[in-house]
């Protein structure tokens, strides 16, 4: 794999057509357990597929393991990490240029809050990060991040520490200036951009970034 690479994961939670609009040519695609299926019956090859698939029938683990490029499977019990934590330390390994997430948000909330905690992971790495659904992208920054309008109406701010400083925001409709963000404050709840793209700013401390529309 070539460094620099765009690695996409398409993991177990929420995935439908939206997903595969994310795929760009030279991409590489990393399925995690039922995330494998849902790319082999859209009619994609894996790169990778890998998981206890524990949510999938033998019949779909088998169609899995004809498409997959390289599959790897574990026991469901005698594991340390999920799936989908297994599949994102991998995708660092490769040194990408950026790692996507697909299907990490779902009905399981334990899961959901846990890979939104794997975007520090990136972050101490050096390598951009995001986890996206049909409403949502997530980012997470220590430093300085330009977010882009695209097709989101609302940008809110949460700590993932138990304090952010030194909050400065431009482009901006409620704007701030070297303010800070305590772990449970709802004051970055649904900002706006002015106009097409927008700078955050911060000292100190773990910046979650919530792109969203209705």
């Amino acid at each position: 794999m070539e460094k620099g690479t765009r690695i996409l994961i398409f993991t177990g939670g929420t995935l439908d057509s939206w997903a595969t609009r994310h795929i760009r040519k030279g991409d590489v695609l990393v399925g995690v357990d039922r995330g494998a299926l849902f790319l082999v019956e859209h009619g994609y090859k894996p790169d990778y597929a890998l998981g206890d698939f524990d949510s999938v029938s033998e019949e779909e683990k088998n169609n899995i393991m004809k498409y997959a490029q390289t599959f790897s499977d574990c026991d469901p019990v005698m594991k340390d990490q999920t799936d989908t934590e297994m599949a994102f330390e991998w995708a660092l390994e490769q040194h990408p240029g950026e790692v996507l997430l697909l299907g990490a948000l779902g009905t399981r909330f334990d899961h959901s809050l846990a890979n939104v905690h794997l975007l520090r992971r990136g972050l101490d790495k050096g390598i951009s990060c995001r986890i996206i659904d049909p409403y949502n992208e997530l980012r997470l920054t220590n430093q300085q991040l330009l977010v882009q309008k695209g097709a989101y109406h609302h940008v809110s701010l949460l700590p993932l520490s138990l304090k952010v400083t030194g909050i400065t925001l431009d482009g901006f409709q409620y704007p701030l200036q070297d303010a800070t963000l305590n772990l449970g404050d709802s004051l970055g709840i649904s900002n706006v951009l002015l106009g097409e793209s927008g700078k955050i700013t911060i000292s100190d401390g773990l910046l979650l970034v919530i792109q969203s529309k209705d």
